[in-house]
């Protein structure tokens, strides 16, 4: 049996979207496992032995009209027996459609429903502490369950080699392992994602208050100037803790270094999603505008937290849709201030 599944789209949403290949090689072990993905979101599942091909989606697909035709061509020889698209936008719908799989998978839409003999209704609260994202993908899977134990959580495959460079990565550094180290997330996907950087700084100044921890940012070096900002706005002797010139060359150097971290603190994103998979603990601040239900994956108060303005300040929000609250997020950033973070992140910090 062959069987295709479609996540284009960012690092946190193909990591997602793996539980389904992780889910049906455990349902299907002798089956091959296709999945289509854009090339910069192939580290976090490299490794992975649940998936047999990698279909790298590039951008020349998207660019050219003849390109993507041929694309979709190639697709259709491999004679794929089911296609699962957990994506669901134009580019996916019309890989499914051309696939000529018997079996097209897929959320339920008005406009595309014409495309797939089967689709699901997505959850709109919650079942488990998994989360929205990862248990509305998983329903895309419902019908092939044969009375098979279902793994809920994404995975990342860490070989021994990079074990030991991230290892050897921290030790360049000189960081104390008798201490705490956390990785911190300084900076979102986008400004309407991040957390004021003022708000930031008095973060990380009472996460070394109250444990004396390393902090390690992650960051791209085209994010320098944003990163010194905030390192700036910290007090001197949190800013004694921050190897902020260790700036981490690729994302699997990322994992490895992090592997090594007591907990990742910081915005919400791909690098929390990770940590998650690498079962490192979290506390995430969420942007205003997005839905918590959807991401807060596997909180237990204890090792996985998050905080939202919702949960402080629900008033502000009523009936307001997500595309609604988006334009406002600057504003509403401001009155998520670090007062109302701070008692739960002390907590936090001395726990982990």
């Amino acid at each position: 049996m062959k069987i295709l599944v479609i996540q284009q789209k960012m690092i946190g949403d193909v990591l997602a979207s793996s539980i389904i290949c992780n889910n049906l090689k455990t349902i299907y072990p002798k089956s091959q496992v296709d999945y289509v993905i854009y090339p910069f979101t192939t580290p976090v599942i490299e490794n992975n032995p649940n998936i047999d091909n990698l279909i790298l989606f590039k951008d020349e697909y998207r660019k050219s009209k003849f390109t993507f035709l041929k694309f979709l061509f190639k697709i259709r020889k491999e004679r794929y027996d089911i296609v699962i698209d957990a994506y669901g936008k134009t580019e996916s719908n019309l890989i499914t459609l051309f696939s000529g799989a018997k079996k097209k998978i897929g959320v339920y839409k008005k406009y595309t429903n014409f495309i797939y003999n089967h689709t699901i209704r997505e959850l709109s609260q919650p079942l488990t502490n998994a989360g929205l994202a990862l248990e509305n993908r998983l329903l895309l899977i419902a019908g092939f369950n044969k009375n098979k134990k279902i793994d809920l959580k994404p995975k990342i495959f860490l070989t021994s080699t990079e074990i030991k460079n991230g290892k050897q990565i921290l030790n360049k550094e000189n960081i104390d392992f008798s201490k705490k180290i956390f990785m911190i997330s300084v900076l979102g996907s986008d400004l309407n994602k991040t957390y004021p950087f003022p708000y930031m700084a008095k973060i990380l100044d009472t996460i070394v208050a109250n444990t004396n921890a390393t902090l390690l940012f992650n960051y791209m070096p085209s994010q320098k100037e944003e990163v010194q900002t905030i390192y700036d706005l910290c007090l001197a002797e949190t800013r004694k803790n921050i190897k902020i010139d260790l700036i981490l060359g690729s994302i699997r150097e990322f994992l490895s270094v992090t592997f090594y971290c007591n907990a990742l603190i910081g915005n919400e994103g791909g690098a929390v999603n990770m940590a998650k998979a690498l079962d490192k603990p979290t506390f995430t601040i969420f942007s205003p505008w997005i839905i918590k239900e959807a991401w807060n994956s596997f909180e237990n108060g204890t090792t996985n937290i998050s905080v939202h303005l919702k949960d402080f300040k629900p008033e502000l929000y009523g009936e307001k849709s997500a595309k609604e609250m988006k334009s406002k997020s600057l504003d509403l950033y401001k009155e998520l201030t670090p007062d109302l973070l701070i008692p739960i992140l002390e907590k936090y910090v001395k726990a982990n």
